[in-house]
């Protein structure tokens, strides 16, 4: 009673083993064919070929050939590179310019500025 699972049915549990049995075997096989020793009599050579990682290795390699600007792409870089550069260079003036500011006020005293650079 241990196994026991509430939250999924008895169909869900049946069908999430069938897909990890069927993962296993072809997990299995798939080590089986990449070990065996003796697939160079065969005539195969050293290698397995997978079409799709065939497929993933060429569109890496092809990538910028078949890039497209578009304006999603483009709305995509302006918000993960230049918005946050402009963000942290706006929050580092500001914060050195209020420094500066109790600084050249007097409200800091002279030993207090030694190493306090924000």
């Amino acid at each position: 009673m241990a196994d026991k699972q509430y939250d999924v049915s008895a169909k869900e549990k049946r069908l999430v083993e069938t897909y990890a049995k069927r993962r296993l075997a072809l997990r299995e096989e798939y080590i089986k064919q990449i070990t065996n020793p003796h697939r160079h009599g065969a005539g195969e050579g050293g290698i397995l070929f997978d079409s799709g990682i065939q497929r993933f290795m060429s569109m890496r390699a092809t990538e910028y050939d078949h890039f497209r600007a578009t304006p999603k792409t483009s709305l995509y870089g302006l918000c993960s590179i230049v918005l946050p550069m402009l963000a942290f260079g706006y929050l580092l003036k500001t914060s050195r310019d209020a420094q500066e500011h109790k600084y050249r006020t007097g409200q800091v005293a002279y030993k207090d500025r030694r190493f306090k650079f924000i």
